[in-house]
């Protein structure tokens, strides 16, 4: 399953640097770790249980910067179930 448009607004907005975003959307809840900048870097979204973990995809982030701080690539990465 690839990230639809409306996913991918919310995570290409710049949030803390360093931490652990959650947010409802829609049916799903999403959870996503962020880097030093403050772009998501590695999105979980499914439902929470019992134990306040995520069911469901685990999606990775690719990004390629280039030496001005331009982002030559950016790309979501499914990594199978969270």
């Amino acid at each position: 399953m690839a990230l639809k448009e409306p996913v991918l607004k919310i995570v290409n907005k710049i949030y803390s640097p360093l931490s652990t975003i959650d947010l409802k959307f829609g049916r799903y809840d999403l959870r996503f770790t962020t880097d030093k900048v403050g772009r998501p870097t590695l999105l979980l979204i499914g439902r929470k249980n019992e134990n306040d973990k995520i069911v469901g995809e685990r999606y990775s982030r690719r990004l390629k910067i280039g030496p001005n701080g331009e982002v030559i690539k950016d790309h979501w990465d499914n990594q199978g179930k969270a």
